[in-house]
């Protein structure tokens, strides 16, 4: 067994198929100054092929990986006009009269040794970006063959040193039945894409190997557990095959409770939303029954790309996701970026604790530019659905304010403009520092609902880095203090009328339904993946004893007491409650 990253869950077994390392080998080839126009031609014609290429994958595979995966291709657009990039192939070729493919491969090599000196993982996985499009460059001007692809006939698992969006988008999915790279992170465009796909993906195996895999080996992927078995036994094969049957089993049943209602056994409706970055995820929501969407986070239209979204990319997409939704909830939270999550064409200071420093709210009410631009486009999209604006990270009324403020700019924009929008749009935020939670009844005044980030709030209150190995350990949601936290900010919203809500790993936690009974908490939202597991549990627990358990959780002092109340009322019998459920009424 070799140990990597799961970056895209399922189990996969059957034959591998390792794909040849695509490198280029051919000769240094100098020119003569009189046939520099010539060579520019040539790399300028390869540009456009390339340029064309992409376009036409694009549109191709839209209706496979959904208008914001196949946004990925933007990006590789905006490396063949990049002038930075440009500007270095040109300078190659005119200081030292080198052939166009010659000063283009030049050029991706200092590129990618350059991103891969940066500590920095986003940035890594960018070089592969500029490799892509560069070997894209490069085929068009050597007027190269493809690449080995897999067999189209058979099923098997890929296996590759890294795999370029390009490559991905070419796959099969009905014969790929995993991914195997010893390259690449969770945050790689093609991880990304394999998730969208529904494909198994393990990375991170370099230097793991003690022999490398072999085309034809029978491989066992788990991308849950992000392990990969090389040539197994037989018995290790006969457990993952059990393994793999329950786990169809219970998702075939679990998909049977997608046109249920949520709502307890005693009859208690819940709202059981999803947290969402793309359209594609949306519709897998949907297919399992979720409520509407309780986050909908926006930093995916900022990523991957060489400038920021304008107003009207934006508007499209806020636009489709309301459209789709059809009345039903919507909770869209503004730009929240900085901490673990950069755009590298925004340059930000280092900090040593960037998760205390210039992110999320902070940058928005420091760029108004880019915030009312958001914010406008939100505003129009409110006019097609029922869309409700979130700020990400408020500590304080002052902020607040400024944001409320450039929210009225906007709106004051647009009704000069005669542009049609939803004037009495629900505002509301994340309760995700203590500071929100000291101030929750004078936050309650002010907005139109809560939503709780525990994910952050957690981490916060803990002073745990929740992305720090060292102490993960102390990160602990069940933690009194969080417990607390969570019951003075339910209170006091509850005081002044205000929607609460729960988001965050916590809310698709089946340990932490009967918390969020007992706090009198009536919508969660949570990955897609759980909202199945979550309803499932839903329908076996009682509303009416609330009372009884926040009497238990009130009187514990340690997160073990916690857990062992929540254990008690906690259901998770998956088989017998979806057997014994009756049909959907209404």
């Amino acid at each position: 067994m070799v140990d990597g990253i799961g970056a895209s869950s399922g189990i996969a077994m059957g034959r591998a198929f390792v794909l040849p390392a695509w490198e280029w080998d051919f000769p240094e080839k100098l020119i003569d100054v009189a046939d520099l126009a010539y060579e520019f031609e040539r790399l300028y014609d390869g540009i456009r092929h390339s340029r064309n290429e992409i376009e036409q994958i694009k549109q191709e595979f839209v209706s496979v990986l959904g208008e914001e995966q196949t946004q990925i291709f933007d990006a590789h657009l905006a490396i063949l006009e990049d002038p930075i990039f440009m500007n270095e192939v040109q300078g190659i070729m005119q200081r030292q009269y080198k052939a166009a493919e010659v000063a283009v491969k030049e050029a991706i090599e200092k590129f990618v040794n350059m991103f891969d000196l940066l500590d920095d993982q986003y940035m890594k996985e960018r070089a592969l970006d500029i490799k892509d499009v560069g070997n894209r460059l490069l085929k068009h001007l050597l007027g190269a063959l493809e690449e080995t692809m897999p067999p189209k006939d058979k099923p098997y698992i890929l296996v590759a040193k890294e795999l370029s969006p390009s490559q991905m988008v070419h796959l099969d999915t009905k014969h790929a039945l995993g991914i195997v790279t010893m390259l690449g992170g969770k945050t790689s465009h093609v991880a990304i894409m394999a998730r969208a796909m529904g494909v198994p993906y393990v990375v991170g195996l370099e230097g793991k190997l003690e022999t490398p895999i072999q085309t034809g080996d029978y491989l066992i992927l788990d991308g849950d557990e992000g392990v990969v078995h090389i040539n197994p036994e037989e018995s290790v094969i006969r457990q993952y095959e059990e393994r793999q049957s329950s786990l169809i089993a219970i998702r075939e049943k679990l998909q049977k409770l997608a046109g249920f209602p949520s709502r307890t056994a005693d009859g208690q409706p819940f709202q059981l939303a999803a947290n969402i970055s793309s359209v594609s995820e949306l519709e897998q929501a949907l297919r399992y029954g979720a409520s509407g969407v309780g986050l909908f986070r926006t930093e995916i239209l900022y990523m991957d790309r060489s400038t920021f979204p304008d107003e009207e990319e934006q508007f499209r997409v806020y636009k489709q996701v309301a459209e789709r939704l059809e009345g039903r909830r919507v909770v869209i939270r503004t730009l929240d970026i900085g901490g673990d999550k950069l755009l590298d064409y925004l340059e930000l200071p280092e900090e040593e604790n960037p998760s205390l420093g210039y992110r999320s709210i902070r940058i928005s009410l420091d760029r108004k530019d880019l915030f009312k631009t958001q914010l406008r486009a939100l505003l129009r999209a409110s006019h097609y659905g029922n869309i409700q604006i979130m700020y990400p990270m408020i500590s304080s009324l002052k902020e607040l304010a400024a944001a409320n403020e450039v929210l009225a700019e906007a709106k004051r924009e647009l009704e000069w403009e005669n542009q049609p929008f939803n004037a009495s749009i629900k505002v509301g935020i994340m309760i995700e520092v203590p500071a929100a939670v000291m101030i929750s009844d004078l936050l309650a005044q002010k907005v139109d609902f809560f939503s709780i980030g525990t994910n952050d709030l957690v981490q916060y209150i803990l002073a745990v880095d929740r992305m720090n190995e060292t102490v993960a350990h102390l990160y602990d949601p069940f933690h009194p203090a969080v417990v607390r936290m969570l019951k003075s900010t339910v209170d006091n919203a509850r005081r002044f009328g205000t929607h609460v809500s729960v988001c965050g790993e916590l809310a698709g936690d089946i340990r932490a339904l009967p918390l969020w009974i007992a706090l009198g908490i009536s919508e969660l939202s949570m990955s897609v993946q759980s909202i199945l597991r979550v309803k499932n549990s839903l329908l076996q627990s009682r509303a009416s004893e609330s009372a009884l358990i926040w009497e238990e959780l009130a009187g514990c002092g340690s997160s073990e007491e916690i857990a062992q109340v929540l254990g008690k009322y906690a259901q998770h019998d998956i088989a017998r409650e979806i057997d014994a459920a009756p049909p959907a009424q209404g």
